[in-house]
C-alpha cells in the first residue's frame, strides 16, 4: 500500500502505535532514571561488568528510540533496533536458563517476541505519511546567516 492510498483509520493507527512504542520506552527509561543503581544491579546480576556504565548507555538508547518513534525520524532504522534491543533483554533477562527458577519469566520471554512481531512490521511499513520527519528535511542544510 502506497502512502497515497492511506486511509484516516490507517493514519490513525499508525500513529497510535507510534505513541504506544514510545510510551513503553517512556516507562523503561523512567524506571532507569528513577534508580539506575538497581537497575545497575539488575545488570550486574545478570553477569555484565561495568553495570552502571550499561546501565546508562540502555536508558540513552531508550532516549534515542523515544525520540524517533515521536517524530518519525529514522523510524525505520528505530524500530529494527529496537527490535534487536528487546530480543537481547528477551534472552539476556528472562532466557531459558530463567525459567527454572520462575515459570512466569518464560511468559515475560515470550512476551517480548509479540513486541518484537510488531517493531518489524512497524520498520517495514514505516512512520506513515502523518508527523513524520522525512529524511530530506532532517539533511537539508542549515540556512547561512546574512
Amino acid at each position: 500500500m502506497t502512502p497515497a492510498t492511506q486511509t484516516n483509520w490507517m493514519t490513525a493507527a499508525i500513529l497510535a502505535a507510534r505513541l504506544i512504542y514510545a510510551l513503553v520506552f517512556i516507562m523503561a527509561v523512567s524506571f532507569k532514571l528513577m534508580d539506575i543503581n538497581a537497575t545497575a544491579g539488575y545488570i550486574a546480576a545478570a553477569g555484565f561488568p561495568l553495570s552502571l556504565p550499561l546501565a546508562c548507555l540502555a536508558a540513552l538508547l531508550e532516549l534515542v528510540l523515544i525520540a524517533c518513534f515521536l517524530t518519525g525520524a529514522y523510524f525505520r532504522e528505530a524500530a529494527l533496533l529496537a527490535a534487536a534491543y528487546v530480543l537481547f533483554l528477551a534472552f539476556t533477562f528472562h532466557g531459558p536458563s530463567h525459567w527454572a527458577a520462575s515459570q512466569a519469566e518464560f511468559g515475560f520471554f515470550v512476551d517480548h517476541f509479540t513486541f518484537i512481531a510488531g517493531l518489524l512490521f512497524a520498520a517495514v511499513h514505516g512512520p506513515g505519511r502523518i508527523l513524520a520527519l522525512g529524511r530530506a528535511w532532517l539533511n537539508r542544510p542549515l540556512a547561512t546567516a546574512r
